[in-house]
């Protein structure tokens, strides 16, 4: 229920507060000196992403899990990576459309709705770019777990790392009152995240970007 809860507060977050903030964030247009720093940090870590999947990914299915406004669709597209574009947002699914050139969409298939359906098929690899920072570890794990089911190769995801500046926003975020249905980030401690995971699977950590107000973690999940 914790997942569904979640995806529910998700998804109202994109489609009616957040969809006009997050389409100018992934664009060019000019934005705050705050906010530059946030595009800046998740350019760099799409690269860190990206960097950990083969050098050619030709032919292979990706799914793009919480694909947003598509800028990591778009750059498999052009490696000729067969993706699968899903997002809990229909809004933001329509932008990725949008913005993504015509002559590469026989390449994507575009769909809104829970990455966690099997109806999605299976994949060589799953990335998961700033989309399961909103669940306690258990429930990611979980997630987690699910995926890999359905994936022959790893899985790359980001969480929002446990550090002291995190730690203080979250708690004041916690205390803070709550008039809307938006979902609130929970920091992951790696270590806790793997006893979860079990023994079935390894968690690798593949770095750290801290970008001004942008701080992420990449982990890796192989069987």
């Amino acid at each position: 229920m914790q997942y569904e809860q979640t995806l529910a507060r998700v998804e109202t977050y994109f489609d009616q507060t957040a969809t006009k903030t997050w389409e100018r964030l992934t664009s060019d247009a000019p934005v705050s000196r705050i906010r530059q720093t946030v595009r800046e940090g998740r350019d760099q870590m799409r690269a860190r992403l990206l960097s950990r999947l083969p050098s050619d990914v030709a032919g292979l299915r990706i799914l793009d899990a919480g694909c947003g406004a598509g800028q990591l669709t778009l750059e498999l597209a052009q490696r000729s990576a067969q993706v699968t574009a899903v997002d809990i947002s229909p809004a933001l699914i329509d932008i990725a459309r949008k913005r993504i050139p015509t002559q590469l969409h026989d390449t994507i298939t575009f769909q809104a709705g829970d990455l966690l359906n099997p109806d999605l098929g299976s994949f060589d690899y799953i990335i998961g770019m700033d989309s399961l920072i909103y669940y306690k570890p258990p429930v990611l794990a979980q997630t987690l777990t699910q995926l890999k089911q359905r994936c022959t190769g790893s899985i790359l995801f980001t969480v929002a790392p446990k550090t002291p500046l995190l730690m203080a926003m979250w708690y004041a975020g916690k205390l803070a009152p709550r008039g809307d249905k938006s979902p609130v980030m929970v920091p992951q401690s790696a270590a806790q995240l793997s006893r979860h995971l079990g023994n079935g699977h390894r968690l690798t950590d593949i770095g750290r970007v801290h970008r001004g107000f942008y701080i992420s973690q990449a982990l890796e999940v192989t069987a």
